[in-house]
């Protein structure tokens, strides 16, 4: 039976289903051989001649590979259809060739599916193809500069700024864009601006709401009305003339639906509808596409191919009409600038099944499919047909002019099942008018309805302050401009996208690589930048300014499609590259920390000492008044410190005074500082300062509870007070009765008391429900909630609970899947392996739950000896000893 050779045991699964007996389905479970992360995987100096390493979890995968060649000599790689798979392809055939497994008489060949559908399967199959050489060579190119810009960079990071973890091609040049915008955020001044809207009537009574445009017979533009006086004269010279309506124009439009997803507009859109982040879009895709529900989900084309159109047209019919469904299909242009990974669009392989027919119970899965069904079904549909109409009002003198707008959706059309979402609000006027008439007055509304008006304008403006007529009719509202918005997920995607940085498939790992190296942290789907991350961004900006380029990186993508074209040679490529890049490593060798600092201090400095309202010098510290502000870094980040230290202490976070983290006085309490400062671990008050004789003055933490803080007890909010109340932690309550004394005090996981009896080997902690308790409670109480623990030690424990039974261990021994406080876990005897988060518990194999098991068995000697091949000879025999090795260790 030929070999067939998939990247995952889902896929693997689906496909066997399709081809059956006739064929041996294998997974590769992904990259089978990586470069070894020493120096030297890459030879600069020998022509960029790579250095390959299998992994120790792929061995075992690929002696299966092996194995099953022995008895059948042909190899079929059918990997995903991108320079990712065409790359795992590749792998296979060389790692098989050096183990001989690959002979010269051996068939190997190369099938690409776009859906994995028994349709697309079969047809791959008989259409079978050679490893695409250049596609390879892009993905050489790519990995070998990965490599020479991470490996030689990173340990300058490392060297001349602490703290800073590492440094990438296109990681680097993604966090660049949220700092700088962090920085446009910091240095945004806002700009008061007023509008007057009125609420008008027609003779027969409908209220509609009018906009002033114009006044004293200029147009108005958006800062004319400055402040409040420009307000009041607005609304008077409104309120006392007399309105007409001027003109009426109705016009027709059309609005068409967008292209079907691609990689990047998918992960826009499930962060925009579900705040889905893009790896969790990724994952939910990649479970829908080895289902077989949906197309390759890594792609940058927006084409359809014939077959599918059809379907889709003749499911529109059904579902919606044959007026939905356009006299032609749509054709969208494809933006891919290599046609080798033009691939299809993402869409379902089955037009006619909606998320509710395939009962899926995931629920990202499910959203994620609905989505994709929705937008491919909108993208070969009708327009919706508009009709937009503008009022324009005004008084008999000219002097004021005001406009009416809004909008009739005469046909529906795409937008019968879907309208893409918007990144951030856009002001547009979809509401109807009621039947307004050329030449006719418009009234002033009177009574509830202005006092309706008047409500309605102030909340949808979000006004801080408001003028209005006498009748409330008219209304002036006060507003501000507001500075860019931070990044989401989905905005940051497409602006990568736009400057032509990184390729769709690579935007899931580069957001999350930023987030886990502790650059960047989101907070209410947004992007913020850490300290750490504004310091790694700056000094490349200073030292590394051409690789951190948005034009520069874009070009190299560029070239790297030339290279997966046949059309450039990758070797030039990355000497050309190396060229230029070793001899700006070679320029920072000899800088030392203080050099460094100093550059970026002085970078830095109109973020860091802004004028202060005083006038006083920006770079005087605040604390003692004498000692000049300088950068410094730490292993978290970096921060402003005084230059007199150790005798002065002052810290603040680079983001500014005033900023979360400054040190602040609280105030004195028997001669003492009482502080508020921010530490590595978060916020904290303290007595008084090191010194010589007491180099750890009493501190403590903020109290929190599930990582917020308590209310009540935020940085924001502490007082001298709350802080002396947390400096009197931990509290002596008292001698018990039987010895020893019984204290409180604030925990990681919150309020407790404690007690060790003079015979007891550990103390006997018990939590407090209440945080107020821990300032409160008597001896009395304390006794008896000590006395209740040790009389039930294991009180509020329970046993873990299976989720589904696997069955049996080859060695011998139950297997489940159990339910665990930190997700589920694979139980064998006293081994417990935890999933991965992308693998739910129905759907895990017990290939999958062995391969876990054998895994986390490594790291226990005394296991693994266990497991070994004649333990499973004599399972009897070995059974025994190994449970004896595992209670010695």
């Amino acid at each position: 039976m030929p070999v067939v050779v998939v990247e995952s045991p889902a896929k693997a699964k689906t496909i066997n289903k399709y081809l059956g007996s006739d064929y041996t389905v294998l997974a590769s479970y992904g990259h089978v051989r990586d470069l070894p992360a020493k120096d030297g995987s890459v030879d600069t100096e020998n022509d960029f001649d790579m250095t390959w390493e299998i992994a120790n979890d792929s061995k075992k995968h690929v002696a299966a590979i092996a194995e099953a060649l022995k008895s059948d000599n042909a190899l079929i790689l059918a990997t995903d259809p991108d320079r990712e798979g065409e790359a795992i392809s590749w792998h296979l055939k060389e790692a098989l060739t050096k183990r001989r497994s690959i002979k010269k008489d051996t068939h190997v060949s190369r099938v690409t599916f776009n859906a994995i559908t028994k349709q697309a399967v079969t047809e791959a199959m008989q259409n079978p193809r050679e490893i695409d050489a250049p596609l390879v060579e892009a993905y050489l190119a790519r990995r070998a500069l990965d490599y020479l810009v991470g490996f030689n960079l990173s340990p300058v990071l490392w060297r001349k700024l602490p703290g800073a973890r590492s440094a990438g091609r296109v990681q680097s040049v993604c966090l660049r864009l949220i700092v700088e915008r962090e920085m446009e955020i910091e240095a945004f001044r806002a700009r008061e601006y007023w509008q007057v809207k009125a609420a008008l009537t027609t003779p027969r009574g409908q209220t509609f709401e009018a906009r002033l445009v114009s006044l004293a017979g200029k147009k108005l533009d958006r800062y004319d009305l400055a402040n409040v006086t420009d307000a009041e004269m607005a609304v008077s010279a409104v309120e006392k003339r007399a309105l007409k309506v001027q003109s009426v124009e109705a016009k027709p439009a059309s609005r068409n639906p967008s292209a079907p997803f691609m990689t990047s507009t998918l992960q826009q859109e499930a962060s925009r509808k579900f705040g889905m982040g893009a790896k969790a879009t990724m994952n939910a895709a990649q479970r829908l596409y080895e289902a077989g529900h949906i197309t390759y989900m890594r792609t940058d084309g927006i084409d359809m191919a014939p077959e599918a159109v059809q379907a889709c047209r003749a499911a529109i019919a059904d579902r919606f009409g044959a007026k939905y469904v356009p006299s032609s299909p749509r054709v969208y242009k494809n933006k891919a600038k290599n046609a080798q990974e033009a691939h299809e669009c993402i869409r379902p392989t089955d037009m006619t099944k909606d998320a509710e027919a395939l009962r899926l119970t995931d629920g990202d899965q499910r959203r994620l499919y609905d989505l994709i069904w929705k937008r491919t079904l909108a993208c070969q549909m009708e327009a919706a047909r508009l009709e937009r109409t503008t009022v324009e009002i005004g008084s008999e003198d000219v002097q004021v002019g005001l406009r009416a707008t809004g909008q009739v959706v005469l046909f529906d059309g795409f937008m019968a099942v879907y309208e893409e979402g918007r990144d951030d609000v856009v002001d547009e006027d979809d509401g109807r008018l009621p039947q307004i008439m050329n030449g006719e007055p418009a009234k002033f509304a009177g009574g509830a309805l202005a006092s309706e008006h008047a409500k309605m304008v102030e909340k949808s403006t979000g006004a801080k302050n408001a003028v209005m007529s006498g009748d409330a009719a008219t209304l002036a509202t006060q507003s501000f401009t507001n500075p860019p918005p931070r990044y989401t997920e989905a905005t940051l995607v497409k602006k990568m996208e736009e400057l032509g940085i990184g390729r769709p498939s690579t935007y899931a790992s580069v957001i999350t690589t930023i987030q886990d190296r502790e650059y960047v942290r989101k907070e209410q789907n947004r992007l913020f930048p850490e300290d750490k991350g504004r310091i790694v961004t700056i000094f490349l900006l200073n030292f590394f300014k051409r690789y951190v380029e948005y034009d520069f990186t874009a070009a190299l993508e560029n070239e790297l499609d030339l290279v997966s074209a046949g059309e450039e040679d990758y070797k030039a490529l990355l000497a050309k590259f190396w060229r230029d890049f070793s001899a700006a490593i070679a320029e920072t060798s000899d800088l030392r920390i203080s050099e460094v600092l100093d550059v970026l201090d002085e970078a830095l400095a109109p973020q860091l000492y802004p004028p202060r309202e005083d006038g006083t010098d920006p770079r005087i510290c605040p604390k003692c008044g004498a000692g000049r502000l300088h950068l410094k870094t730490s292993r978290t980040g970096g921060f402003v410190g005084c230059g007199n230290y150790p005798e002065c202490t002052y810290t603040r976070p680079i983001a500014g005074e005033g900023a979360d983290g400054e040190e602040k006085l609280l105030g004195m309490d028997g001669g003492d500082e009482i502080w508020l400062k921010a530490g590595r671990f978060g916020p904290y008050v303290q007595r008084g300062e090191p010194t010589p004789e007491n180099k750890k003055p009493p501190r403590a933490s903020l109290p929190k509870k599930g990582g917020a803080y308590l209310p009540g007890w935020e940085p924001e909010g502490m007082t001298l007070e709350k802080a002396l109340t947390l400096l009197t932690m931990p509290r002596e309550i008292g001698m018990h009765p039987e010895g020893g004394v019984v204290s409180a005090n604030l925990g990681r996981f919150g309020p407790y008391i404690m007690h060790q009896l003079p015979d007891e080997e550990k103390p006997v902690y018990v939590n407090l429900k209440e945080f107020q308790e821990v300032f409160e409670i008597g001896m009395n109480h304390a006794v008896e909630l000590l006395a209740q623990k040790r009389a039930n030690p294991g009180r509020g424990r329970q046993a873990a609970k299976a989720l589904r039974e696997m069955g049996d261990h080859p060695d011998g021994g139950k297997i489940a899947i159990m339910e665990g406080k930190f997700g589920p876990y694979v139980k064998w005897e006293k081994v417990n392996a935890t999933l991965p988060k992308d693998v739910e518990p129905a759907d895990l194999t017990m290939e999958q739950a062995l391969e876990l098991i054998a895994a986390k068995s490594k790291k226990k000697p005394a296991k693994k000896a266990a497991a070994k091949k004649p333990a499973a000879k004599k399972p009897a025999a070995k059974k025994a000893p190994a449970k004896k090795a595992a209670k010695k260790e």
